[in-house]
């Protein structure tokens, strides 16, 4: 339980950690962007300061705000945590409860257990009593099996850190004990059956034993023949499925058959229509070569029919054998009526055939004798085959009443065997034959296909059902014909020969009309090629014609949208100042009731003010009147009374003057406000005031110099007019033009129009004529060709077809004989497996019989042990009584009951040992189910790895297609400066790619290749070398694959190029064969390819357009997807806040008591339960005593014993009363505390109730507010698209000033040359700003250039603009010189005049210019901040999309949790639903025991009636019998009562359980509702919280944009004020100069003369001007090929930068480029890094285990050193007895001779030296004694020593010295073979004939093993004598002249040992002796 939680908490908290990590990352990411945000700032103040400054800020406030947002979302996500964790707790808890339960379940169970078990055990103790030892061993076993089960299963239930598996295995446990419980109650049933039987019959035992056996029996009998039954039933529904299987499949056939007739019929028909009488003529012969084919097909009819005979035959003694029930009687008759009806279908179908062949063809009657014939020969067969079935069913029909009859005998167990085995055979059979019917199904198929020609013509409108019996009829008839046909066939060969010759004509004739055909066909072609180009070069023409028309249409539209434009342009002007004007007056009327507000308030204040006054004065009044009225009046209650109004009264005031206070509050506050507006308002009037009296100043000294410039201007405003005028009528002039040339193109249109609509219509018909033809002429072709193929299709056919029934007639042979061996080999394996299946149910049934047995011997025993008991009871009650005969029969028990034990030990020991062998074959069935299973798991995973990669594959050549196209651009760039870097690159990244592959193999590999125990540096030095080469072929490989993979994309378009070709070259062939006379036989062929290949095409097509429609509809489902997203995040949300909720609900306190007491109310009542079960024992103890008091009153007389027994019996049961009484009183409280909490439960329910109504009308509420405030969000966005139009309308009149004022500059500005420097500073600043814009956005280059692009065409139009302007410039300056040219007679006051207004103008030009800069700063300041707002957005979009992606990982997670929470609920919910079943099936047999009681107390009353007659006959005590039976009546009358009134009680309990429950889940259900509102809530409070936060940054924002538009408006109104002022004023003052004017009029003429003599001199000033304008004109020139010169300049400059641009992104791609590949390259030197280090740390773990087992080793040696030498001192001055007593009896066997020798031996042995021996040997050798002297006193003389030779030994010295070497090799090999040495022990020698030792031997061991080959080796250091175990070597290593061995050195001369030598066989043995002798 404890780790089960712990997995929910763990992969809570990972889910957790998940979402935390996520977060994590996202703010990581949010402060990586400030930083690169800041460091871009900080590059880039010095270029634009301002503008990144607001852009940070911008980013910065964005930034807070997103940091606040996460913040909340942190702490949502804590809180969702703890409710999970609070959550976890819960369930916990719950499931403590349950286990709890459980454990209670238990003890109860255990406790009912050890209940039955006393019984037992006290019963078997009694039996064990009277038996002796043998008798008691079972009963004991069996007690101690009892004690064990419990002591087995009794401790691992108390532990609190219980696993989920802990409470699967308590489950099974309970299962297990209820199991055991079961079985010992119906043993104890079983025991009182045979002790009530024992005791009324104690003779007849042995029968009843008897017929419990037979009974027994027949019970597992009748459920082995139901188990039969149902068996037998599968199999036939198997069967059944089977058959409709088939079926369907057959009639399927026969429908496409049926098809494929008429289809068929339909090309006959044809045929007659097209060539009727050509056909006629061939058609004789062709009936006379089917004739000769039916010949041979009916001889084979003949044979298939024999063989389908002989099939029958077995198919009859095969259903003999059938036992398929009536169910399959009855299914077969199904089937048969189905297949009559489909039977029927077919012969209607064949009739409706017939009919059509009839009416087609009526020439063929002629033929029908002869073809009816040929026509039955294949439904005949189907005919038979329907027989065949019929018979087959009624065969089996016959079987099954055999059988039916047959199974009411007894031996059912065999017969159902041998049905079952007959069934299989039959099932068999049946296959074959079904197999064999398909076949002949098949060959009849063909039979028809190839005579349905024949059939056609020969159809008849015959019934079926008589043509069946004619077929029937004709078949004898059919069979003698055969023989007449073996005739006729010599003529019909004759008859073929004539028929080959028409064809070969007809065929000729054939070829010469295709020839005719394909020529008029080609001319035909032709002709319509001609007809198409001609349409093709019309078609063109009218193309070019709409053409021109579309273009002049075009210029009409931009000339019309021109005017439209100018007439916009004007209205807008209008609107806007009329908007202007309303506005101005809007504020004045707002300034004004601001005013009279503020009076109003300011009013209400004095009021309000002296109210107060007045209240204070009252207040002071009623003081005083309280004071007063306490010092006067002493009564208490008066006094009371007046003070609680008082005090009322005083509280009103306090309100009241609360109230006032916050009204003056408030008033105040308003007052403020609307001083601080007055003050504004006040600034502003002086502000307004000041500008007003300036522009007063300004007016008057404008004034003065418009009084003489008006009358200019009117002069001017004349020649205007006229000007106007005349612009006027040529504008008329060119509209009449214009539209008389629309006109004369309309009518030009209409008329070409005309003349093609005419050509059209006849080109239509010619083309319509022409399909006709071309119609008409494929008909033809087509008549003809398949005339053709008919005629060549039937010759084919009737020579194919003999062919084929000859291939057909071996195959059905061969496949006969094939069917046969089938049929032997599938015998012989039945015969196998009946034979092991008989073999095992004779096992089963001797395992059965052995059961039976057993437990008739158990009951046996058991029978005996009672009476055993019983015996014994009587015995010792009645002792005196005992009569001989028990005596007799207790002995013959024992001993029957010995016999017995010894019969049963068997029998077990037997049962057991079937039984192991039984578990063996399942285990073994279990495994290969298991192998299977995995098996099966394994292939799916391959298919599923092999989909993957296939989708892998796809994947992988989709994104090389797309990396191939987006590089082939850059490619070529590229390619100069990385052209040597890229292919190393590439081999290295392949290299590592190979390496992470081979090493992850070579792992592979050698964990199953190689050990690394021996030798392991070597291998893997050798391992590495052949990796290496590994790699170096794999590298290759890769390199190959790599460029077959980026030729795979350009290889499949070849390949599908080179397929179309394939396709387009066999139809030409196709084409060219159909032409051609040599190939008639390939035509039909290429035909049927033509149709698959346009299947295949149509497939295609049907493909693609369905992976269409799955793209689409996969797209529509991203989107719901999308939408889900946001319904689920919703759906999160409330489940959160559903489990916050749900926690604290449990952890209410009222729910604790009410489970508090639940759990003792069920206490109670298992303590209950426990006493009833024990009552119910007592109560069947009584009922045993009863049975026997009954069975001995019929033997004998009743005991005094029994009657106190009885007594007792009264006095407990009083008892027991008195504690149901008790417990009564118990449950009556404890219903009454379960009435008040429902009670109290009922009153939660109703508040919850009221509680949810609440939230209801809440959310109700807040819905409605919800839906105000998107009305007023929508309200807001509508505000702000007509603030957005008003923007767009003040930059269109700004535009429209600038144009204004570009149009005043041309007209005024002719001396100073003024617009070619705006302009300069116009473009200049343009191309600022585009700079910056440039700076800022280095990021992608491509829309850098993109932008220098558009900006270009910018810069282009304006030159073009400004180009324009100069014409017009230069043309009004043209005009204006005529002007005044005209303008001589005019005076220098007027020249003056224009100078002074030409000033002025230039003055309001410049104010005008700089409002224009003012605006376009404004404009800009506005770009900037719209930029700013996008970037926002899209770093919010992102953030958004971020957290989608979170938020879909924790659907993910809480879509787990959620399916992990409903597998707990539903696993819990199957335990209560199992807990209650239980508690169920324990009430039922409470109530069964009840009852069972009742009854017993029935039976013990009449018992005790029966024994109160008996006592008073025997003793006439019948008063005390009397009251006791009354007693003992009354006292049961009351235990009834008690039960009842019990039974009553537990129902109520039941029923207040339910109610309770009830109660509970409305209160879960309530409480669930009100979880799910409140989530409503708060889900909606927080949409309304962010929706009015964004509605009031909306509205601020708008508020802000409105006051600054406001004030614009303000300022561009003031100014249009003060400028509508000036007009004013001057028009006034102008009115004024007219009048001085007109009185000047008179001084004018006086100055006449005056003015006669100045003109010469303004003639003069006029040729000066002209002059100044011819230079104007000049400088103007110049000054425009300055500017184009600039523009170029810029231009180029503009180039250049973009060039360089391009320079620096290629360059920058190249370093990208170059960085990936280092990437790469480091990646996988850290790859390899890793790869080295792990190999190094496995190394270094080899080395220290290395290094390990030398310090073992070394240790070992020591230890080993140390023995030696305690050896070598313990053994020192010792020899071997055995050694020397073979030496001396040796010495004595050598020849005279040679013996000095052997004691030359002995000497060396014993020490003695060399010349010492030379001595004793010189001075005596025939002495015995001398030699016997010297070698026991071990004296030794100096003689001089004579060596032998090798010449000098004999023949004979092979006696001795072989046998001795002989024995030394023996000795001297170790029996222990050599230990395995470590590679760092090992050193080579230094000697140089030495080979390297192999690898996988120690060179130990080699050594042994060359010295037993007899190899010679110069010295052997690890050989040892064969005392040494282990070997030990110098570790300062060998040298050359001998071992270094410790064991090696020379030990003293004492020692008797050898060291083995190894003895080449060039040496004889007696050199071997020599060295030896030298050592």
């Amino acid at each position: 339980m404890s780790s089960w939680l712990g997995g929910l908490g763990s992969g809570l908290g990972q889910s957790l950690g998940q979402v935390g990590g996520s977060l994590a990352s996202l703010t990581g990411q949010i402060s990586n962007f400030t930083k690169d945000m800041l460091m871009e700032g900080t590059e880039e103040v010095e270029d634009l300061p301002n503008a990144r400054r607001k852009e940070v800020e911008a980013i910065h406030t964005i930034l807070r705000s997103e940091n606040e947002r996460l913040k909340k979302l942190c702490a949502d996500l804590e809180e969702k945590h703890e409710a999970s964790e609070l959550q976890i707790k819960q369930q916990s808890m719950n499931y403590r409860h349950q286990l709890q339960q459980k454990e209670v379940e238990i003890s109860h169970l255990k406790a009912r257990q050890i209940a039955l078990q006393d019984q037992l055990l006290k019963l078997q103790s009694a039996a064990q009593s009277v038996s002796s030892g043998a008798g008691g061993v079972p009963a004991a076993a069996a007690s101690s099996s009892f004690g064990y089960g419990l002591s087995h299963h009794a401790s691992g239930f108390h532990d609190d850190d219980m696993d989920f598996g802990d409470i699967i295995s308590s489950q099974r446990e309970i299962n297990r004990l209820s199991n055991e419980v079961s079985r010992l109650e119906s043993e104890v049933g079983h025991w009182r059956h045979i002790a009530q039987t024992s005791k009324a019959q104690g003779s007849v035992s042995s029968d009843q034993s008897d017929i419990c056996k037979l009974q027994n029996i027949i019970k597992e009998l009748k459920q082995n023949r139901s188990q039969e039954i149902d068996n037998h039933q599968h199999e036939m529904s198997v069967l059944q499925n089977a058959h409709q299987q088939k079926l369907t499949e057959i009639t399927r056939r026969h429908r496409e058959e049926l098809s494929d007739y008429e289809d068929r019929i339909e090309e006959l028909e044809n045929l007659l229509q097209q060539g009727g009488p050509g056909i006629a003529g061939t058609d004789h012969s062709k009936t006379q070569e089917m004739q000769k084919t039916i010949q041979v097909l009916q001889a084979e009819k003949v044979e298939s029919r024999k063989k389908i005979e002989e099939l029958e035959n077995k198919i009859k003694d095969l259903s003999k054998k059938l036992s398929s029930a009536e169910n399959d009687r009855d299914v077969l008759r199904r089937e048969q009526e189905r297949l009559n009806v489909e039977n029927r279908q077919i012969l209607e179908e064949c009739e409706s055939l017939k009919l059509e062949c009839s009416k087609l063809q009526p020439y063929s009657e002629k033929q029908s004798d002869t073809m009816t014939e040929k026509e039955r020969m294949p439904q005949s067969l189907s005919v038979e085959e329907v027989f065949r079935l019929q018979q087959a069913l009624s065969d089996a029909e016959n079987e099954i009443k055999r059988l039916s009859n047959l199974n009411q005998d007894n031996n059912l167990a065999e017969d159902n065997l041998k049905l079952k085995m007959h069934v299989q055979v039959l099932e068999k059979e049946n296959s074959l034959l079904n197999q064999e019917k398909e076949e002949l199904h098949m060959s009849l198929s063909k039979l028809n296909n190839e005579y349905e020609v024949v059939k056609s013509t020969a159809a008849r409108d015959v019934d079926l059902d008589s043509e069946l019996c004619d077929l029937r009829r004709n078949l004898e008839a059919k069979e003698q014909e055969l023989n007449q046909s073996i005739t006729e066939k010599e003529i019909l060969i004759a008859e073929l020969e004539e028929l080959d010759k028409q064809n070969q004509e007809a065929t000729k004739h054939m070829i010469l009309i295709k020839d005719q055909l394909s020529k008029q066909q080609n001319e035909g072609d032709n002709i319509i090629s001609k007809l198409k180009k001609d349409l093709n070069d019309e078609k063109t023409r009218v193309h070019q014609l709409e053409d021109d028309k579309m273009n002049i249409t075009r210029e009409l539209d931009v000339q019309k949208e021109k005017l439209i434009q100018s007439e916009l342009v004007l209205n807008d002007l209008h609107l806007s100042k009329q908007k202007l004007e309303d506005k101005v007056d809007d504020l004045v009327e707002q300034l004004n009731k601001s005013h009279t507000q503020n009076l109003s308030i300011q009013k209400e204040n004095f009021e309000l003010q002296e109210h107060i006054k007045q209240k204070e004065e009252e207040l002071s009044r009623v003081r005083d009147e309280l004071t007063q009225s306490l010092n006067q009046h002493s009564d208490s209650n008066f006094k009371d009374n007046l003070l609680k109004e008082r005090e009322a009264e005083v509280r009103n005031l306090k309100q009241n003057l609360s109230e006032i206070e916050r009204l003056n509050e408030n008033l105040k506050e308003v007052a403020f406000d609307l001083k601080v507006e007055n003050e504004k308002l006040n600034l502003a009037c002086e502000d307004v005031r000041h500008q007003l009296e300036e522009s007063l100043a300004g007016n008057s000294l404008i004034a003065v110099g418009k009084n003489a410039i008006v009358e200019a201007l009117k002069l001017e405003k004349e020649q205007l007019e006229a000007e106007l005028c005349q612009a006027e009528k040529r504008l008329l002039e060119e509209a009449s033009k214009y539209e008389q040339t629309i006109e004369e193109l309309s009518h030009a249109r209409h008329s070409s129009t005309s003349a093609l609509q005419l050509d059209h219509e006849r080109l239509i018909k010619l083309n319509q004529e022409k399909d006709f033809e071309i119609a008409e002429l494929k008909k033809n072709i087509e008549q003809m060709a398949t005339d053709h193929k008919e005629t060549k299709k039937i010759l084919s056919s009737s020579l194919e077809e003999q062919k084929q029934l000859t291939q057909l007639v071996n195959e059905k042979e061969i496949f006969i004989e094939k069917l046969k061996e089938r049929s032997s080999e599938l015998q012989e394996e039945l015969n196998k497996y009946t034979q092991a299946l008989r073999k095992n149910e004779i096992l089963r049934q001797t395992i059965e019989e052995k059961d039976r047995s057993l437990g008739s011997m158990k009951e046996e025993n058991s029978h005996l042990k009672e009476e055993l008991e019983r015996l014994r009871e009587q015995q010792s009650r009645a002792a005196p009584v005992a009569e001989p005969k028990t005596l007799d029969s207790i002995t013959e028990l024992e001993s029957e009951i010995n016999q017995l034990n010894i019969i049963k030990d068997n029998l077990e020991e037997e049962i057991k040992h079937h039984q192991k062998i039984i578990e063996d074959q399942n285990q073994s069935k279990i495994q290969l189910l298991q192998s299977l299973q995995e098996q099966k798991k394994e292939m799916d995973e391959f298919r599923y790895q092999h989909e993957q990669m296939n989708t892998t594959h796809t994947q992988l050549f989709l994104e090389k297609d797309e990396q191939i196209k987006n590089l082939q651009k850059t490619i070529e760039q590229i390619k100069t400066q990385l052209h040597e870097e890229r292919p190393d690159v590439q081999t290295e990244n392949s290299d590592i790619f190979q390496e992470t592959k081979v090493q992850g193999l070579n792992i592979e590999n050698g964990s199953e290749k190689h050990d690394l125990s021996k030798a392991e540096t070597e291998r893997l030095v050798k391992g590495i070398k052949e990796r290496e080469l590994e790699i170096k072929l794999l590298n290759e490989k890769n390199i190959s694959l790599t460029k077959q993979i980026d030729q795979l994309s350009k290889d499949e378009v070849g390949k599908l190029t080179q397929i179309i070709q394939q396709k387009d070259l066999e139809i030409q062939a196709l084409h060219a064969r159909i032409s051609s006379t040599s190939y008639p036989q390939d035509v039909v062929y290429l035909q049927q390819q033509l149709q698959a290949y346009a299947m295949e095409r149509e497939q295609v097509l049907a493909v693609l357009s369905e992976k269409t429609r799955e793209n689409s509809h996969l797209k529509t489902e991203y989107h719901k997807m999308m939408d889900i997203v946001a319904a689920k995040e919703a759906a999160l949300n409330k489940l959160q806040d559903e489990n916050k909720k749900l926690f604290t609900r449990f952890e209410s306190s009222g729910q604790d008591m009410f489970k508090e007491t639940i759990q003792n109310l069920s206490r109670i009542i298992r303590e209950k339960d426990i006493e009833i079960d024990a009552l119910s024992q007592k109560c069947q103890t009584l009922l045993t005593v009863l049975q026997a008091s009954n069975s001995g009153n019929e033997v004998g007389g009743v005991n005094s014993n029994q009657f106190e027994e009885l007594l007792q019996e009264r006095d407990k049961l009083k008892q027991q009363v008195k504690k149901m009484e008790e417990w009564k009183q118990q449950v009556m409280t404890t219903v009454q505390n379960m009435q008040h909490e429902s009670a109290q439960l009922q009153e939660e329910l109703h508040q919850l109730q009221a509680q949810v109504l609440v939230d209801s009308n809440n959310s109700s509420k807040l819905q409605v507010d919800y839906t105000g405030l998107i009305q007023s969000y929508e309200q807001n966005e509508t505000k702000l698209k007509n603030f957005g139009q008003e923007l767009a309308q003040v930059q269109h009149s700004i535009g429209q000033l600038c144009n204004t004022k570009d149009l005043l500059l041309g007209k005024l500005d002719i001396i100073s040359p003024q617009l070619s420097p705006e302009s300069s500073t116009a473009s200049q600043t343009a191309e600022s700003l585009r700079t910056i814009k440039f700076d800022v956005s280095n990021e992608s280059s491509k829309q850098e250039i993109e932008e220098l692009r558009r900006s270009l065409q910018e810069k282009d139009a304006t030159i073009r603009t400004l180009q324009e302007n100069n014409h017009r410039l230069s043309d009004s300056i043209a005009a204006s010189s005529e002007l005044e040219r005209k303008e001589h007679e005019q005076t220098d006051s007027e020249i003056k005049l224009l100078k002074e207004k030409q000033e002025s103008l230039q003055k309001s030009l410049k104010e005008k210019d700089l409002l224009i800069k003012a605006k376009s700063d404004q404009l800009l300041s506005l770009n900037e901040n719209f930029t700013n707002k996008v970037n926002e957005n899209e770093l919010l979009r992102q953030a958004v999309t971020n957290l989608k992606e979170r938020t879909l990982i924790l659907e993910m997670d809480i879509c787990k949790l959620k399916g992990e929470n409903e597998k707990i609920v539903e696993t819990s919910r199957g335990k209560e639903t199992e807990y209650q079943a239980l508690q169920e099936t324990n009430m039922k047999f409470s109530m069964m025991l009840r009852e069972k009681e009742f009854e017993c107390h029935s039976l013990k009353e009449k018992a005790v009636a029966f024994e109160q007659l008996l006592k008073e006959k025997e003793q006439g005590k019948t008063g005390e019998l009397n009251q006791l039976l009354n007693a003992v009546k009354s006292m049961q009358e009351k235990t009834v009562m008690f039960q009842q009134e019990r039974d009553q009680v537990m129902l109520a309990l039941k029923q207040k359980q339910m109610e309770n429950t009830a109660v509970q889940n409305e209160v879960q259900h309530l409480r669930d509702k009100e979880l799910r509102l409140n989530q409503e809530l708060e889900r909606l409070r927080n949409h309304l919280l962010e929706s009015e936060d964004s509605y009031t940054r909306e509205a601020l924002a708008a508020e802000d944009r409105e006051a600054k538009l406001r004030k614009k408006v303000a300022i561009l109104e003031e100014k249009l004020v003060s400028s509508s002022n000036a007009m004013e004023n001057a028009s006034h003052q102008a009115n004024l100069q007219v009048e001085s004017l007109q009185e000047q009029l008179n001084m004018v003429s006086k100055q006449r003369d005056e003015t006669a003599q100045q003109l010469s001199v303004s003639q003069e000033q006029v040729k000066q001007y002209a002059l100044s304008l011819s230079n104007l004109q000049m400088v103007l020139e110049h000054f425009q090929q300055e500017e184009k010169a600039m523009y170029s300049a810029e231009l180029e400059k503009h180039k250049q930068l973009v060039a360089e641009w391009k320079k620096k992104a290629e360059n920058l791609e190249g370093k990208l480029v170059s960085l990936q590949e280092r990437l790469d390259e480091a990646n996988a030197a850290l790859d390899s890094a890793s790869r080295l280090t792990e190999q190094l740390d496995l190394k270094e773990e080899q080395i220290e285990e290395l290094k390990k087992q030398n310090e073992l080793q070394q240790e070992m040696l020591d230890d080993v050193q140390k023995k030696l030498m305690n050896l070598v001192n313990s053994t020192e001055g010792k020899v071997d007895k055995v050694l020397m007593r073979n030496l001396f009896t040796g010495h004595f066997h050598t020849p005279k001779h040679q013996r000095h020798e052997v004691l030359r031996l002995m000497g060396s042995i014993l020490g003695i030296k060399k010349e010492e021996m030379d001595q004793l040997l010189t001075e005596d050798q025939g002495g015995v004694t001398r030699w016997m002297t010297g070698w026991l006193g071990g004296g030794s003389k100096s003689v001089p020593s004579t060596p032998l030779r090798p010449s000098q030994q004999s023949l004979l010295n092979s006696s001795f010295s072989e046998l001795f070497v002989k024995f030394l090799e023996t000795e001297s090999h170790p029996s222990v073979p050599p230990p395995k040495l470590s590679v760092h022990d090992m050193k080579p020698l230094d000697s140089p004939g030495r080979r390297k030792p192999d690898t996988s031997t120690p060179e130990s061991f080699k050594d042994t093993a060359e010295f037993r080959a007899g190899r010679r080796t110069d010295v052997n250091p690890f050989l040892a004598p064969r005392s040494a175990a282990v070997p030990l070597l110098n570790p300062a290593g060998l040298g050359p002249g001998g071992p270094g061995h410790l064991l090696l050195k020379p030990i003293s001369d004492v020692l008797p040992t050898f060291t083995p030598l190894p003895v080449s066989p060039d040496n004889s043995a007696g050199v071997v002796l020599k060295d030896l002798l030298k050592q």
